[in-house]
């Protein structure tokens, strides 16, 4: 299947820090990526979480922003903003991806963990798939989140456990923050999306797994960027628990999408 256009939304809550350089690299590789790799038309839509920082006024400053009666440069992708009040980043990636155009949505961690040159590895998988999920761990069983910190690797390690027993099933890297979605596919998902802390991507991947979406699990290039705001403390590991608890009861009586005569392709 041939797809006209791709939108990239990026969820920033006070990234003036990080921000700008991973743009400078998202818009190099997007203005010189290889003929084909992507579709047509590209956009980016930075989604600004109730900054309290320079994160705004930064897109806007940037060339490729499009917005305030500025005119699309036409030789590059497009740049617009998207500010939502404070809310957490599950619910900025879904105003995001409902608010987006293309015919394929990706999201992806606003400091670029994954390289933009992955973006075709998505883009391939959604060929066939209405989910594409970026994966951390490699072909040959090596898993890039060896790098992060030991503490972190065990927290995640429980949750894993746990989001695969009781929500996922049989998806080890729940939480790599590069996925990629047919338009329909997100408009659906992220309409009934219900968890919004940092379990919103395992209320996605139930979602899709109940609504019977077909979809590829693509390992990616990854590195763990210092600078991370989550720190595994007693109140975010109850809220998680929490979430991960009520995910099932949340959606109970959610029907396969064929049911509701609009097949999953």
């Amino acid at each position: 299947m041939v797809f006209s256009s791709l939108s990239i939304v990026l969820p920033a809550f006070n990234e003036e820090a990080r921000l700008g350089p991973a743009l400078d690299e998202l818009f190099a590789y997007l203005c010189a990526a290889p003929k084909g790799a992507l579709p047509g038309k590209v956009d980016v839509l930075v989604v600004d979480d109730g900054s309290i920082d320079g994160t705004a006024a930064l897109v806007r400053a940037r060339a490729e922003y499009v917005g305030e009666g500025r005119a699309p440069r036409g030789d590059c992708p497009e740049l617009r903003l998207l500010t939502v009040p404070h809310a957490g980043k599950g619910s900025a990636v879904r105003a995001g991806m409902l608010a987006a155009q293309g015919d394929l949505i990706v999201f992806a961690d606003a400091d670029m963990a994954t390289p933009p040159d992955q973006l075709p590895r998505l883009v391939q998988a959604l060929a066939s798939n209405d989910l594409a999920l970026g994966s951390r761990i490699q072909p040959d069983g090596s898993d890039m989140r060896a790098s992060q910190p030991r503490f972190r690797r065990l927290v995640g390690k429980l949750f894993r456990l746990a989001a695969r027993i009781w929500v996922t099933g049989p998806i080890d890297d729940t939480q790599c923050g590069f996925k990629g979605f047919r338009h329909d596919a997100a408009r659906d998902l992220f309409g009934r999306l219900r968890i919004t802390s940092i379990v919103f991507d395992v209320d996605l991947i139930f979602l899709a797994r109940r609504r019977g979406y077909p979809m590829a699990i693509v390992p990616v290039v990854w590195a763990d960027r210092r600078g991370s705001r989550m720190h595994a403390r007693p109140r975010l590991a109850l809220r998680v628990g929490w979430d991960l608890l009520r995910i099932r009861f949340l959606h109970r009586g959610l029907k396969r999408a064929a049911a509701e005569g609009a097949p999953a392709k």
